[in-house]
């Protein structure tokens, strides 16, 4: 089976480069295809509680027959639940319903800088003491934008292991990229194939040609190469494991330069702006 590599977060915890994403996968469906991910070689799971379905991939991790250790899950703070207290009870929820012993990586999944009085700083800090009591090993954000990450590095001491940012050939996010990069902290790449516009593309096709390879394949390979972590979603088992088989080949710099040269800017981001992005869960 394809081993798939460990990248090393700032905290000294290694984190699988590619990971499978329940995002959108109805619960009922959830405990299912996540086996199926398991059994196809995945070993990092990332979810959320406004997914609404931790417990499916709960189920499926202890279902698994995999040891715990040898597993990767990411789950994220609900919008609805930033303040302190909140923050505590609904991560006591998720241990709940994942039932997993420990979490490996807790995210806040939006800054949501004009909610909350501005403050995502006493919810990242209130993520900090969730680390330090044990149930979570790793953690970290999701859509900072720099100015975001600079905030918590003024007035916080412990920086993000992750920032999980949209990411892909129609909008490469550079410059909060180079903001997570810089300050130690590793991106995590979501909506990866920009939700499969970019599978049409004539330089994507093309390069897939000239490899034998997949337009998917071609760019989960792009993201690997720049050192992003992803992770894909699929309900296909045939398409998981087209997904995970991109570590036996590499495209030229030339490739990823041409993949890269795709950006369009603000006008290829796929989801919200994390700067005017407001919405809370009723």
């Amino acid at each position: 089976m394809t081993s798939v590599p460990n990248l090393t977060l700032n905290d000294g915890r290694e984190i699988p480069q590619l990971g499978y994403g329940v995002f959108q996968v109805p619960a009922e469906d959830t405990a299912r295809l996540t086996s199926q991910a398991l059994e196809a070689g995945y070993r990092h799971i990332d979810t959320a509680e406004m997914y609404g379905n931790e417990k499916g991939v709960g189920e499926a991790v202890r279902s698994s027959g995999i040891a715990r250790d040898q597993l990767w899950v990411t789950s994220k703070l609900n919008n609805g639940f930033h303040r302190p207290d909140d923050a505590r009870r609904a991560f006591d929820q998720t241990m709940a319903d994942l039932d997993i012993d420990y979490l490996d990586l807790f995210l806040i999944h939006w800054p949501l800088p004009t909610q909350y009085d501005g403050d995502y700083v006493s919810t990242w800090q209130t993520l900090i003491e969730l680390q330090q009591q044990g149930g979570v090993k790793s953690i970290g954000v999701s859509n900072f934008q720099p100015d975001h990450l600079a905030r918590l590095a003024k007035e916080t001491d412990v920086v993000p292991a992750v920032n999980q940012i949209e990411v892909h050939p129609y909008f490469t996010n550079e410059a909060a990229r180079a903001a997570s990069r810089d300050a130690g902290i590793l991106v995590e790449a979501w909506s990866p194939i920009a939700q499969g516009a970019v599978l049409d593309d004539q330089v994507v096709t093309g390069i897939a040609d000239e490899l034998g390879r997949t337009p998917a394949q071609v760019t989960l390979r792009w993201h690997v190469q720049r050192g992003d972590i992803v992770f894909p979603k699929s309900s296909s088992p045939e398409r998981m494991a087209e997904n995970f088989a991109i570590f036996d080949f590499e495209l030229s710099d030339d490739q990823v330069s041409a993949i890269s040269g795709l950006d369009r800017g603000e006008d290829g981001r796929t989801g919200p702006n994390p700067d005017t992005f407001d919405y809370i869960p009723d």
